[in-house]
Formats: structure tokens, C-alpha cells, sequence
């Protein structure tokens, strides 16, 4: 039997599995049936009010390529300091959800022409990724006669230290070498454009607090350093996000209070050109992961070579995370569950298997579960971010998910 990751304490107290406040078979009777997504929006802002408590001197920024799911990312709209994008669609779904534009900020390699116009008539703070991308934004805003915002993101000479995903040292498709961005802080500012700061982004899925403070501490040292170079203070320094979640056995709840603490102390001490700066953190994954289920049922029990299978109706073409096939190397489970039997003892080792005609559809590697039988539904937990959106939805045809947001029983 393989171990499976913890289920968030908010749904693992309870044997039937509740969602926002509604059980999980009124809520297949709202989507019409398995398989779907529900978001709970009250976990979301208990993370959020978690936040403001642990960085009170800081703005938090929602990364919508976590989730985009419209009234999600509406519900989260009006939590938070500012939505981070990464596309065209991305920002009309910021818009969308009514965030200010002044508060929308456009991230994200190859940006195209009618991309970067859409940004500067919107009023949207591009972060820029290379000096062509910056010539080029120059060029439309002087073509509109409009003051583009452009920030500078910092390709940093360190990253996260045991990040999931590294975005930082070393050669990188993006952001700018560090060693060059006081000449293109220089150039936007005599351009005449709104220059709006720095980007610095190092690392994802991080569970170390010693790691993301050293991160964070470093991140504004390059600051001040490139700003003192340049001669220019940052109005804003995103000093990017990278705070982890407990996918896997093992895993631990990340400590922010104590990143908080660490933070405060690093901004008390800060260099004087940041003496006027303001500070956020970009986050995603943290916010919304925990507070995601994703449904489906058992269609067929079945034994191979003495090896019990669960197949369901869902699988990787809408949860491609939970089957290890979205940036894990070695694969391992996700916090899996009866949904009706949450609390019960392990009475079996099965695996659960999607339906989709390929070995890689399996989303329980041998995990140990109360008797299961044709028609109940699993649970699988840890899916608020990078599920639907990260999925190949139209692979082999299967219609796509339905996506539940609740919010105090109410469905947004």
C-alpha cells in the first residue's frame, strides 16, 4: 500500500464529505452529475484574512493562472490587492471579475503586438522580459500616445531553494538578467513611460520557511541594489510568491506567520531607496489549492493479476496533476477519499484509475480505502489549482468538467 498526501483539515474531521456547506450528492445533483470541480470560497478567504494577519506591511496579489475559473477569481477579486496575468485572456478575466487595471499586472514570455496594445490601452503594468519586449511596448504606447506602465522583471542570479519549479538563476526564458536591468530601467525612464518597478520571481512550491526567507531577503537586496544602480526607486517590488502546499506524504503545512516575521525585520532594515516603496507578494496555488475537490464515481470494480481497480468516470484529462503528469518527476499520490466515508477505517488496497484509454489515467497508485463499491464517489483533494485549466480537457473527447464555487452554500 502507498501512502497518499493529507487531506486539508477542513474537510477531514467529517465523515461525509461536505463542500462549502452542502453535501457532495447535492452538489452532483447541481453540476447534473460526476465528474466536477467544487471550490469552497470560504477556505479562500480564511487563507486571505491568514495572510493579512502574517504581512501587514505587504499587498497581496492573486496569480489567476492558478485558477481561472470566472466566479473565482470574481470571488477573490474583492479580497485582494491586485491579479497577476500571464495572457490576453487571463487579463479580460481579471477586468472581467472587476479588478482595477492600475491593479492588473501582464507577465509572461512572447507577448504579442495586439497583446502588448491591449495591456497599454487597458491601463495594465506589463512586466517586461526582455529589452525587445520593452522597445516594443515603447513603440505602441507611442503610437496610442499613452504612457505605457512597464515594470522590469528580474531574471535574479539566485532562486528557490527547494522549489518545485525554478524560475530564477542562471539562463531562463524569463524576465531580464539582473546585470541588465539598471540600463533598462534608464531607458523607460528617460522614454518618458509610468515606470512601475520590479518583478522578481525565483521559485514555486516551496515547504521551506528558511528557504523562501533567504528568497525574500535576497530579492530585496537585488532591489535596492539595481535601483541604486539605476539611480531610480521602484514604486512597487513584487518580490514573486513561491509558498508551497501539502500535495504528498510528508508534506507539512508551510509556517507564513514565521515568513512574516522574517519579512518584517528584512523591510525594517531595507536599503533607503526602497524607504518609499511598496511591496506584494504573488500568490496562486497557496490561496486556492486546498480550498478545491475534485468528484468522481466509481463506474467499474474489476481485478487484474489480484490487483483491484476503481475505475472512475473522471480522470488526468481534467485533474492531470493528481496522475503525476504535471511537473512531478517520481509520481506519488494525492490526498484521496470515499467521500461518504471519509473517517471510516482502510479496508482495501486498490488503485483508481480514470477512463481514458491510457496508462498514464491513474489518480490512486495502490492507496489504501474503506470498501468502495460501483457508484460512490472519490474525492480527490488538493485541487483548487492547476486542475481544469492545467488539463488536456479535449483529449479522447470526454466533455469537460463542471466547475462548482460555493460560497456559504450559495453557488456563484
Amino acid at each position: 500500500m502507498k501512502p497518499t498526501g493529507p487531506i486539508p483539515e477542513a474537510f477531514a474531521s467529517a465523515d461525509q464529505l461536505m463542500i462549502g456547506g452542502k453535501n457532495v450528492l447535492e452538489l452532483a445533483d447541481i453540476a447534473g452529475d460526476t465528474p466536477f470541480f467544487a471550490y469552497d470560497i470560504g477556505l479562500i478567504r480564511h487563507r486571505v484574512a491568514r495572510f493579512r494577519a502574517a504581512f501587514p506591511q505587504v499587498a497581496l496579489h492573486y496569480a489567476v493562472k492558478a485558477n481561472p475559473h470566472r466566479p473565482l477569481v470574481r470571488a477573490i477579486a474583492a479580497m485582494v490587492d491586485g491579479i497577476d496575468v500571464a495572457s490576453e485572456g487571463e487579463a479580460r478575466i481579471a477586468l472581467d471579475a472587476g479588478m482595477a487595471s492600475r491593479d492588473i499586472s501582464f507577465a509572461g514570455p512572447g507577448k504579442r503586438e495586439r497583446e502588448l496594445e491591449t495591456a497599454i490601452r487597458a491601463g495594465i503594468t506589463i512586466n517586461l522580459e526582455s529589452e525587445g519586449e520593452a522597445e516594443r511596448a515603447l513603440a505602441i504606447g507611442d503610437r496610442l500616445a499613452i504612457r505605457p506602465r512597464l515594470a522590469v522583471r528580474v531574471n535574479p542570479d539566485f532562486d528557490l531553494k527547494g522549489s518545485g519549479m525554478k524560475m530564477g538563476g542562471g539562463a531562463k526564458p524569463f524576465g531580464i538578467d539582473a546585470e541588465r536591468v539598471p540600463a533598462l530601467i534608464g531607458r523607460i525612464v528617460a522614454a518618458g513611460a509610468d515606470y512601475s518597478g520590479l518583478h522578481i520571481f525565483a521559485g514555486s512550491q516551496a515547504l521551506m520557511v528558511d528557504a523562501i526567507v533567504e528568497a525574500q531577503v535576497s530579492a530585496l537586496a537585488l532591489a535596492a541594489g539595481l535601483s541604486n544602480e539605476a539611480q531610480v526607486l521602484p514604486p512597487l517590488v513584487n518580490l514573486g510568491g513561491g509558498f508551497g502546499v501539502p500535495y504528498f506524504a510528508g508534506d507539512k503545512p508551510l509556517d507564513i506567520e514565521a515568513i512574516g516575521i522574517a519579512l518584517a525585520e528584512a523591510l525594517a532594515a531595507r536599503d533607503p531607496i526602497l524607504a518609499d516603496t511598496a511591496f506584494a507578494i504573488e500568490l496562486g496555488r497557496w490561496i486556492v489549492a486546498e480550498a478545491g475537490v475534485y468528484l468522481t464515481r466509481v463506474v467499474d470494480r474489476k481485478v487484474s493479476h489480484g490487483e483491484t481497480f476503481l475505475v472512475v468516470d473522471g480522470g488526468l484529462h481534467h485533474q492531470l496533476a493528481a496522475s503525476g503528469n504535471f511537473g512531478t518527476v517520481v509520481r506519488r499520490n494525492y490526498p484521496i477519499a470515499n467521500a461518504a466515508r471519509i473517517a471510516a477505517p482502510v479496508e482495501e488496497e486498490v488503485s483508481v484509475v480514470g477512463c481514458l484509454c491510457t496508462p498514464l489515467d491513474l489518480l490512486g497508485n495502490r492507496v489504501g480505502l474503506p470498501r468502495t463499491e460501483v457508484g460512490d464517489v472519490i474525492a480527490i483533494f488538493m485541487a483548487g489549482a492547476y486542475g481544469a485549466s492545467a488539463s488536456p480537457q479535449s483529449f479522447l473527447g470526454h466533455p469537460p468538467p463542471v466547475e462548482l464555487t460555493i460560497d456559504g452554500g450559495e453557488i456563484l
